[in-house]
């Protein structure tokens, strides 16, 4: 009988500790959207978040859930703590966020790992204080690769596009879709596939990583890209100032320390390798992917075109009170100094 007592106190006292201990540990609810074999949600969020659960020594773990809203509505829900944290594109809400396109002109010639640490880095010297991300902290500023055309045909020339429906993620795409003549249909990029198969686009602008991860081989078999990208997409990872508050200022810390421009440049490398896979995979199944060289007709049009878009930009952003001009200077000097770099590095293997 004292031996059954024993246990059952022993029992007691162990639930307990369990107890203390599963209280003791929050949960960071994350709300993400493309499809799990995304780069961003099979690499990017998972790494995040065992980077969070070791440096808080367990105490914070990440929990991922898919989010069947509008990508554009994860900064509100965000804000508004529906979820702890999200990821999204800057060209989502139009006019909000125009100092973050800064990395998307055309002509950067680096890598997404390259200019996202180019551009966490200028925002923390020059954008931030412009405060356009008002209501959120900041974890992460990355890049997608650099965008190709993607089309149900094959593209000769500039003027194939012409009149062409093609759907258009906003920022500096809708600029370029413009000057390329086309019909912009705006939507969110996990759309794209329902939407190309339907006809109701003929092509997108996205990422080469979108080939395997959407299956946009199966419906958009034509590739076509340039040497230094048409442009770059500004996306940005966040979680709500009022969760951080309710962590211990060592958690908080902990956090932000395996954030910023370690994050950053982790996810625009994650993007990088899904490009280069995605290209392969396409070839592999039917695709039509042409890399064009810098004196082919193509680039060379699509170099006149966009011309001017930079001082465009400086022009549009008067109002932010930074100093713009100085800003783009470091992005570029800073993505350049960062590719070689890199450059080094490959060549040191």
């Amino acid at each position: 009988m004292f031996n059954t007592m024993r246990s059952l106190v022993l029992a007691s006292t162990v639930l307990a500790g369990f107890s203390t201990l599963a209280s003791a540990q929050t949960v960071l609810n994350v709300s993400t959207w493309l499809p799990p074999t995304h780069a961003q949600n099979a690499v990017v969020w998972p790494t995040w978040a065992k980077w969070v659960e070791e440096a808080t020594e367990g105490r914070v773990t990440v929990n991922i859930e898919y989010s069947s809203n509008n990508p554009g509505q994860l900064f509100d829900i965000v804000e508004d703590g529906v979820s702890d944290a999200a990821f999204s594109f800057h060209g989502f809400i139009p006019g909000r966020f125009k100092l973050q396109e800064i990395v998307e002109l055309p002509g950067l010639g680096v890598n997404a790992e390259a200019a996202s640490a180019a551009h966490w880095r200028t925002y923390e010297k020059y954008l931030k204080k412009a405060n356009e991300h008002d209501g959120l902290e900041l974890l992460a500023l990355f890049t997608h690769g650099a965008g190709v055309m993607q089309t149900s045909f094959p593209v000769n020339s500039l003027d194939d596009l012409k009149g062409k429906k093609i759907r258009i993620g906003g920022g500096i795409q809708a600029e370029i879709g413009k000057r390329l003549e086309v019909i912009p249909v705006a939507a969110p990029g996990n759309k794209v596939y329902e939407l190309m198969q339907t006809g109701v686009v003929d092509g997108v602008f996205m990422p080469m990583t979108e080939q395997q991860a959407q299956r946009l081989y199966e419906v958009a078999p034509y590739v076509t890209a340039l040497p230094t990208g048409m442009y770059m997409g500004s996306f940005v990872m966040f979680i709500n100032p009022d969760f951080m508050d309710s962590l211990s200022e060592k958690d908080a810390n902990a956090i932000r320390s395996v954030s910023g421009e370690r994050l950053s440049t982790m996810a625009g490398a994650a993007w990088d390798k899904a490009d280069i896979a995605a290209k392969k995979f396409a070839e592999e199944n039917g695709g039509k992917v042409v890399v064009l060289d810098k004196d082919h007709p193509i680039t060379l049009s699509y170099a006149e075109k966009t011309a001017g878009l930079d001082k465009q930009w400086l022009e549009s952003v008067k109002d932010k009170k930074v100093d713009a001009k100085a800003a783009l200077d470091m992005l570029r000097a800073e993505a350049h100094s960062y590719a070689k770099e890199q450059q080094k590095d490959a060549g040191a293997l």
